[in-house]
């Protein structure tokens, strides 16, 4: 039986309620994604086409089949975060090296969140939590602008 969002949120909801590890997923669950954006971006497909690209563009699908408004929501965080990684880029630093920094950091930080929540990380259950916690988040942001997902 396919799942509607709600029910993808409230699932992941379950072991996100201690409020620490809640503000900790509002920091890490985006810095992974533009991390991992970062990434991916670094890999040239065809002129324009990363394999950050790609990869986004079979996860819009999934976020298309569970709520058309999330989806053009996340789309536009990985525009930004793409041009985050672009001018991330320009540091002295190279990208890959930042990214892979952030990427580590932030998931200690989740684990550590989960370890105060005394719950395992969603995705442990089912790898398509990966994909509901950036959505998850961004259903708080609509709630307070009034905005149905």
């Amino acid at each position: 039986m396919k799942k509607d969002i709600q029910s993808w949120f409230d699932e992941y909801g379950e072991s996100h309620q201690n409020p620490t590890n809640k503000l900790i997923h509002w920091i890490c669950v985006p810095t992974i994604f533009f991390s991992i954006v970062c990434l991916l971006s670094l890999v040239p497909i065809y002129n324009w086409i990363s394999l950050a690209t790609l990869i986004l563009g079979f996860a819009m699908l999934f976020y298309l089949r569970l709520s058309v408004s999330l989806a053009v929501g996340l789309f536009l965080f990985y525009l930004i975060c793409l041009w985050g990684a672009e001018q991330l880029a320009l540091a002295p630093i190279p990208l890959w090296i930042s990214s892979v920094s952030l990427f580590a950091l932030a998931w200690i930080g989740q684990f550590y969140g989960h370890h105060i929540e005394g719950k395992k990380p969603s995705f442990l259950k089912d790898l398509q939590f990966l994909l509901i916690g950036p959505a998850w988040l961004l259903g708080f942001v609509y709630k307070r602008l009034g905005i149905r997902y």
